[in-house]
């Protein structure tokens, strides 16, 4: 019996450096193309912000002219110089009021957003993460109201503050204001995906009470959407008319109110009008200025976090 002799291997070439395997350079290689925005997602980015920019640059180029600039066929496009006597008349008519207004507005504001976001969080925390009966109806009606137009409830609700003798007061714009039901209906989804159970039954296993549990793990879990959720409030209460025009009087009104007046006389000069539009829109911006870094990092967080 012949012994049949193994088949010779051929020898495996030597891989070099170059030619092998790198981790690294394959971990290179993997990096998702196109994670970089091209120029269309820059030019179309570059359309939305002048888009948003030019009211306000028309705004202050009517402010800066005088009465006759609106009407002006070969307006420049360039600012005049008269923004500064334009604002000074608005803030020294005794008629607008301009710094019990200017106060009206951001001690009403704040207090709005601070109350909204704290009741609508509570709210959010209890139909996210708490089991009690009939809670999933609950929230159906709370987001059934959004439906309800709001100038319904306006006249009852004047009769309420005039029987209460709030009329004329700030606080008949604050109290209506408190909480909202698209604030509820923002936390609730935030907060389902954003605590989860686990958690709460630690806390719990720890002796920590209901109100402690929201406190310690639901509120710090909620900064992202609570920040959101302040900031748009602040703005719309900024902004709010409809309600403080009704409510208020000449003589205790907030900044969109006092603006108005601007516009009662027979004569409307568009140059004075657009300069008060102006200084009334520079706290909103310094507001996004000062808190635009916070309010994306704790977007970021939250993101992360999920």
């Amino acid at each position: 019996m012949t012994a049949v002799s193994p088949i010779p291997l051929a020898p495996r070439e030597k891989q070099t450096p170059e030619e092998g395997y790198s981790p690294k350079r394959r971990r290179t290689r993997r990096v998702i193309r196109g994670s970089r925005p091209g120029w269309i997602v820059y030019a179309v980015l570059g359309v939305f912000l002048l888009g948003s920019v030019f009211p306000y640059y028309w705004s202050f180029l009517i402010g800066s002219g005088d009465s006759s600039t609106i009407r002006d066929p070969n307006m420049s496009w360039l600012p005049g110089g008269n923004f500064v006597a334009n604002a000074l008349s608005v803030v020294n008519d005794p008629a607008v009021n301009f710094w019990l207004a200017l106060w009206n507005s951001i001690w009403s504001s704040t207090v709005i957003a601070l109350s909204v976001v704290f009741f609508s969080t509570l709210a959010g925390w209890a139909f996210a993460k708490l089991r009690f009966r009939g809670s999933r109806w609950l929230l159906v009606f709370v987001i059934a109201t959004m439906a309800v137009p709001t100038q319904l409830g306006v006249v009852p609700l004047y009769i309420l503050f005039a029987d209460l003798g709030w009329t004329g007061q700030v606080g008949a714009i604050i109290v209506p204001a408190l909480v909202t039901a698209f604030g509820v209906f923002w936390m609730t989804q935030y907060l389902q995906q954003a605590v989860p159970d686990e958690l709460i039954e630690a806390a719990r296993v720890d002796g920590a009470s209901s109100f402690r549990t929201f406190w310690t793990v639901g509120l710090p879990a909620a900064r992202p959407a609570a920040a959101m959720l302040g900031l748009f409030t602040f703005v719309t209460a900024w902004n709010n008319f409809f309600w403080p025009f009704i409510v208020l009087d000449r003589q205790n009104p907030t900044l969109p109110v006092a603006l108005s007046l601007l516009q009662s006389n027979y004569f409307i000069d568009y140059s004075v009008v657009l300069a008060g539009v102006i200084l009334a829109t520079i706290p909103l911006l310094l507001l996004f200025v000062f808190a635009g870094k916070q309010l994306v990092s704790g977007i970021m967080a939250g993101a992360v976090k999920g």
